[in-house]
């Protein structure tokens, strides 16, 4: 595992916040994580440079009432997790796709995730990610089958350059350079999510800002450094089309067919990667869980964590449902 050069969170991030603890890796790496509810565990993975507040409360909420034990955290080099003491390639060396040896990847963060799993002794768990949380989602599934109960992959991809791919006006807000005041934050943010929010589903433009306000004050001074290292180690990743075919779990693939930052392709590959994976389309909805969906979502990922294992037993993948 890449968690050289480790560093903890600044001590502003230490102090307590209602709900959230951490966890010490056997690597060194640190995470914030928050646990609600009695019963069988959910693990949330949150997608590039979100925290673990980023889940919708009615989702979460949702989850919980629902009978489930629901699990959110900050990934690595996000939130009040620890930074990793790595420089980030330049934009060039990104653009390049160049890999560097000292860089961490997506087997790593799947590797936190099963950490945290392993160290509340809650595994196996159902395991939704969305977006890059998606795609750490499926990697956890396809290295550490014992813990993963059923996967959920939500607007994410396998990684192959064919399939996925952002649209050009979301490539270059995502290269923008990063906002200097909690101010500037909160607008560009709410903005970036109505551009790739769809236009079947309104965004919820007050739950957004007060979720970007609070994650710039948990995100430290360093928070851009680390947003670089996580599109890194999607991009040092790779095609993680093989991998998937290893995994067993019943499976969901959820994806919009507006969605600008990961294109609708990425969830059919997903899907067909998968043995016996459930691809969902949800016409109208782009790159973002807007409260129109979430009632739809959490009915789907509660049908999918009630599959028996046997079910995701075979090979191919049916086709989409609308």
């Amino acid at each position: 595992m890449q968690n050289q050069n480790t560093e903890s969170p600044d001590r502003p991030r230490d102090l307590p916040i209602a709900d959230e603890q951490f966890c010490d890796l056997a690597g060194g790496t640190r995470l914030c994580y928050r646990v609600r509810g009695n019963g069988p565990p959910i693990l949330l993975i949150a997608g590039l440079q979100l925290q673990l507040h980023s889940w919708p409360v009615a989702m979460a909420d949702g989850l919980v009432e629902r009978g489930f034990s629901v699990i959110t955290f900050d990934n690595r080099d996000v939130g009040r997790s620890s930074r990793i003491g790595i420089a980030p390639p330049s934009k060039l060396q990104l653009l390049l796709r160049r890999a560097r040896t000292q860089d961490y990847d997506l087997t790593d963060m799947a590797a936190d995730a099963a950490g945290l799993l392993e160290y509340l002794r809650l595994g196996p768990a159902h395991v939704v990610g969305m977006s890059m949380g998606g795609m750490i989602a499926q990697t956890l599934a396809a290295t550490r089958p014992d813990l993963v109960r059923s996967l959920t992959s939500i607007f994410s991809t396998t990684g192959a350059r064919r399939v996925g791919q952002p649209a050009l006006a979301s490539l270059l807000r995502l290269l923008q350079g990063p906002p200097r005041t909690r101010e500037a934050a909160v607008q560009r943010f709410v903005d970036s999510m109505r551009a790739i929010g769809g236009r079947g589903f309104p965004i919820d433009a007050t739950a957004l800002a007060d979720y970007a306000g609070k994650a710039w004050d948990r995100g430290g001074p360093d928070r851009d450094a680390g947003i670089v290292r996580q599109i890194t180690a999607i991009v040092k990743s790779g095609d993680r089309t093989a991998m998937l075919r290893r995994i067993t779990a019943p499976t969901l693939v959820v994806h919009g067919d507006r969605d600008p930052m990961v294109h609708p392709s990425g969830g059919r590959a997903t899907a067909a990667a998968i043995p016996d994976a459930r691809l969902v389309v949800i016409p109208g909805m782009g790159h973002d869980i807007a409260p129109g969906v979430v009632p739809r979502l959490l009915n789907l990922i509660c049908d999918n964590a009630a599959r028996p294992p046997s079910a995701a037993a075979g090979s191919g993948s049916p086709g989409p449902t609308r």
